[in-house]
């Protein structure tokens, strides 16, 4: 197993899986044959709505990778091992892909080549013609379907850029495509599928359900499932990435190519050919710190399943890396690189300030994961290549807002501070004077009676370039908060609750008895919170509730819930029995400073 090299994979937990998973066409990766439904193993987790595609439970096979592979992969393109060549199949892949792909440019990021001091390059996948790498190995994988069964159609469950993919890749390849999504999927998304010529049916509460009816109709009617990333065809339609980027760069000067992680499907088929031709590269691939299925598995030397992962990236936001992916990604990736919502956030204002162009959260990935990377293995040489493949720009407009309000924090350019100064006249001017001549970015304070002390909640923008300096800056910045004695300040800068709810909630602190407090995720649907309202039973009343819309699949509500100690195990087993990813912050610092008394 390659070493992390002090990249430490972390929460949240995973549970080994002891069973391996379909990767040929008649029951792919997330999607099984109809035999295998009623057996599927449910994660463990305290809530088991699966609300985006990737984070449904991973389903258990019924064959040896080796004999699902023989199914899919001819005898010309296999190794004596039984496992697929494939550098041949990507090499095959390149006389059918450009039917429906484009060669994406090379694109030079002249901003943050001179920041990093270093030539920074950026594979534009977000540029093909369904704005993701996705239509590489759905069109090469349906390409190469035998029309003796191809006819009767093919079959996915996706509400996202396999979707689009494999119903872009059907149309040219004229095969009806049927595309199963949960019941309640936004608009925009089954509109867009529509529009490309796929046939939506929406089935179900989540993504569980939509597998489950996916899998149904592969067995019913005939259909040939097309998974997003385990299976070698979709590999080696990934791997034309890096074919490309041979004709494009001097591989003898790239130090890394940087991959987001989801499945797998895109950084193995990149790695498995680039290391073939140019093993001094290195492969790293990049996830976000609360959906690190690879990071954990590499570790473990095993595929692991997370209880539950963050969907922030929802693209990339997978519980399960697939098999065929992992089993070459102990091969051919040497790091992988994990990186927070702040710093994906970061990234696409860079991708933007670089090429005006946006990237979703997942297709961001490599950049902030690149920035992370060379920060911590600063080089003196200003030639040295790192190459992001920019994977895709699906996202909905409105989900900019909150890009943009967290992506100041990511770069570290904004602090947020909780300070408590004395509740006496003079003591705003002593802060003020404290922080300038830095920009204040926001001020939040309410008057507590009875109170001698005030606790403020306080932006700062910092002005130096460097991280460094930046790290420097604050240290200065609270030495000097804290220099009289009078007043501290805590960094909040990586707090979620803080960020997410208590920078937008106003009404001060409350001396509310028996108070809970939780932080929920839940999808954002129409009518869902008017469900979620009306699914709280009236024994437990709401004492505080705080709802925001960032434009994307997934909200957050931040909710006070007054229960008594003994009541407690009660109201857990009610909000398991909700099915909302929670979690209970009646501990938080921040709670105790800024909302109860």
């Amino acid at each position: 197993m390659p070493s992390l090299n002090g990249f430490e994979a972390s929460s949240p937990e995973g549970l080994v899986v002891s069973d391996e998973q379909h990767i040929n066409g008649n029951g792919g990766d997330h999607y099984d044959h109809q035999r295998t439904v009623a057996h599927r193993p449910k994660t463990p987790t305290t809530a088991a709505m699966a609300l985006t595609e990737y984070s449904a439970c991973p389903s258990p096979p019924s064959e040896t990778a080796q004999a699902r592979i023989k199914q899919v992969v001819p005898d010309e393109f296999l190794q004596p091992d039984g496992y697929p060549d494939y550098l041949r199949m990507i090499l095959s892949a390149t006389s059918r892909i450009y039917e429906a792909c484009k060669a994406t440019p090379l694109t030079h990021a002249v901003n943050l080549s001179n920041r990093l001091e270093c030539a920074v390059l950026l594979k534009r996948e977000d540029e093909q013609p369904v704005f993701s790498f996705k239509l590489r190995g759905a069109y090469n994988k349906m390409a190469h379907l035998d029309p003796a069964r191809s006819w009767k159609g093919v079959v996915c469950c996706s509400a996202g850029n396999h979707a689009q993919g494999v119903a872009y890749s059907a149309r040219k390849l004229k095969i009806p495509a049927t595309i199963i999504m949960p019941e309640g999927t936004p608009s925009i998304k089954h509109t867009n599928v529509a529009r490309l010529g796929g046939h939506v049916v929406l089935h179900g509460a989540d993504f569980d359900a939509a597998k489950d009816e996916c899998a149904r109709r592969a067995a019913a009617d005939g259909l040939i499932n097309i998974p997003p990333f385990d299976d070698p065809y979709v590999i080696a339609g990934q791997g034309t990435i890096g074919n490309e980027l041979f004709a494009q760069v001097n591989m003898a000067k790239v130090e890394a190519i940087f991959c987001g992680v989801g499945g797998g499907g895109l950084i193995a088929g990149i790695g498995v050919y680039v290391k073939r031709m140019a093993p001094h590269v290195k492969i790293i691939g990049v996830e976000a710190h609360d959906a690190n299925a690879m990071a954990q598995s590499l570790k473990r030397g095993e595929r692991v399943v997370l209880k539950e992962v963050g969907l922030f990236a929802d693209g990339a936001a997978v519980k399960s890396v697939g098999e065929e992916p992992f089993r070459l990604a102990r091969q051919c990736v040497d790091d992988v690189v994990e990186v927070t919502t702040d710093e994906i956030c970061a990234a696409i204002k860079d991708m933007y300030d670089d090429t005006r162009s946006g990237l979703e959260p997942a297709g961001a990935l490599p950049i902030a994961g690149l920035k992370k990377y060379a920060a911590r293995h600063p080089s003196p040489d200003p030639s040295r290549t790192l190459i992001a493949v920019t994977s895709g720009a699906n996202m909905n407009f409105d989900r900019l807002r909150f890009v943009a309000e967290r992506a100041t924090l990511g770069e570290g350019k904004e602090v947020l501070l909780a300070c408590r100064i004395p509740e006496r006249p003079g003591a705003f001017t002593r802060l003020v004077e404290a922080v300038m001549p830095r920009p204040v970015t926001e001020f939040s304070y309410r008057y507590a009676e009875g109170s001698d002390v005030a606790n403020v909640l306080v932006g700062i923008s910092l002005a130096a370039p460097a991280p460094a300096q930046r790290a420097d800056e604050l240290r200065r910045l609270l030495q000097r908060v804290r220099e009289d004695g009078s007043m501290t300040a805590t960094d909040l800068s990586a707090d979620e609750l803080a960020k997410s709810h208590i920078r937008y909630l106003g009404g001060g602190r409350a001396g509310v008895p028996n108070e809970k407090l939780f932080m929920f995720s839940f999808p954002e649907r129409p009518a869902a919170l008017e469900r979620f309202l009306l699914a709280v039973r009236p024994k437990f009343n709401i004492t505080l509730f705080q709802y925001r819309n960032y434009g994307g699949d997934v909200a957050k509500i931040l909710a006070g819930i007054a229960c008594p100690d003994g009541e407690l195990p009660e109201l857990l087993d009610y909000l398991n029995e909700l099915g909302y990813p929670y979690q209970d912050c009646t501990d938080s610092e921040v709670y105790k400073t800024f909302l109860r008394t």
